[in-house]
């Protein structure tokens, strides 16, 4: 690993205006996340854990405080940039894949490179590197829709994958899986993360998946502490 941390994040705050009463989601949060650790980040529902995974997305900004990523301050950055930064450095798993039912498996974990500019060839490569990585090389021309629930969330995994980001986001991938199929996603994490050498920030409830990571933090009504 590097010296410096690929996040660093210093006193970061937000806070949303209630009809009533400011929120307070996150409050003066410290984090350094090393380049190629694995990170879990636990809390109860409303606890402020998804807001920060956002932040660390760049799909949300922090009311106050600084966050970097690779030394960059990332309020320095506009749309157009954070867009592309987004796509270069980051991939990302939700809860629910989002994958695109009008398309292959192949075609939807591809998608990043054509956002890229890559060429059809050069994307459809790439895809069918990423399928063979999380074991779906043989499901890779059916579609979506075909796939299970497992299948269907190792596709969204083989797209966040596809660009080799610096860092993989993913809010509560097991959220919507069996005990069966989220313990091997769980176990397919712990292996890209080791085999690519890249960043995981995993937010999650579920202990067992929190456990596999290298770390663990608590989000406790906003304020951050080490699990």
């Amino acid at each position: 690993m590097n010296k410096d941390p690929l996040y660093r994040l210093a006193a970061v705050s937000k806070e949303f205006e209630g009809p009533s009463e400011t929120v307070r989601v996150l409050r003066s949060v410290d984090l350094s996340i090393e380049q190629g650790e694995s990170l879990a980040i636990l809390g109860a529902s409303g606890s402020g854990k998804t807001t920060l995974l956002h932040i660390l997305g760049t799909l949300d900004n922090s009311t106050s405080g600084e966050i970097f990523l690779n030394g960059v301050d990332l309020s320095t950055l506009g749309n157009k940039q954070r867009a592309e930064l987004r796509n270069r450095d980051m991939g990302f798993v939700f809860q629910f894949h989002h994958l695109l039912p009008e398309f292959s498996t192949l075609e939807n974990v591809a998608m990043p490179a054509f956002i890229a500019g890559k060429g059809r060839s050069e994307g459809l490569r790439l895809a069918k590197e990423a399928l063979d990585m999380v074991g779906l090389a043989h499901r890779q021309e059916h579609k979506v829709t075909t796939l299970s629930g497992g299948e269907r969330q190792r596709a969204a995994i083989a797209r966040a994958i596809l660009l080799r980001p610096k860092v993989l986001l993913a809010d509560e991938p097991t959220g919507n899986l069996d005990e069966e199929n989220g313990s091997r996603i769980g176990e397919l994490l712990v292996s890209l993360n080791i085999e690519l050498g890249m960043t995981f920030i995993v937010v999650t409830h579920n202990p067992e998946l929190a456990g596999m990571m290298h770390r663990r933090v608590e989000l406790r009504s906003g304020e951050l502490y080490d699990h």
